[in-house]
């Protein structure tokens, strides 16, 4: 049987960014499903105990640092540590994500955009006018699109997004559930690998 995996992101996450090939191109060797879940981080932390950065110890934020560095490293992505437009309300491009969803259609290329464009060449993605410039691109109907994620049905998917994620223990970005198992950050991809490969039941919290 295919695995499906929720993928909870957000498109102002770095380790969403770091992550979002590796992980979609592992999701593709093992023919996985991926159903794209891009979520509000802020409501999630405010839910789960998450803090927003500048909020963390300095020990965290130094350590975030580091990790930022290995894994641009690790993943051979150019990575702009201090962008111009961070944080930036990632509502936008989220909602659009799950209108080209809802239209039958994969956000994975307009992921890239997005993540690319915040984190590694200073665009702002919470400008309309870049958006509208990524779809675009993509060959999409852009108008259609930027209407259908401003409208009250995509925007109760994103918060049903939110109720999920904490429900599944993803509480932050990204996350990916198999079979009721989060495995949470893109240093995870191994061990979610191990477990498609292997076929296992999800594990449980004890």
């Amino acid at each position: 049987m295919t695995d499906t995996i929720d993928y909870f992101y957000s498109h102002v996450s770095p380790y969403a960014y770091l992550g979002h090939a590796a992980f979609l191109d592992m999701a593709a060797r093992h023919g996985v499903t991926v159903r794209f879940r891009p979520v509000n981080l802020g409501e999630v932390f405010a839910e789960t105990g998450g803090l927003p950065l500048g909020q963390r110890h300095p020990a965290r934020q130094q350590y975030r640092w580091l990790e930022l560095q290995r894994w641009a490293l690790k993943r051979g992505l150019p990575f702009n540590f201090k962008p111009a437009f961070f944080p930036a309300a990632p509502g936008l491009a989220d909602c659009v994500a799950i209108a080209l969803i809802e239209a039958g259609k994969s956000p994975a290329a307009f992921g890239r955009l997005m993540l690319a464009g915040c984190w590694a060449e200073e665009r702002n993605i919470a400008d309309e006018s870049f958006i509208r410039e990524a779809l675009s691109k993509l060959g999409e109907d852009t108008d259609a699109l930027i209407a259908a994620a401003k409208s009250d049905p995509i925007t109760a998917i994103y918060a049903q997004n939110v109720k999920d994620a904490i429900a599944l223990n993803a509480f932050g970005s990204p996350c990916f559930v198999r079979d009721g198992e989060s495995f949470w950050g893109q240093d995870r991809l191994d061990l979610l690998e191990d477990a498609i490969v292997s076929g296992r039941p999800g594990f449980r919290p004890l």
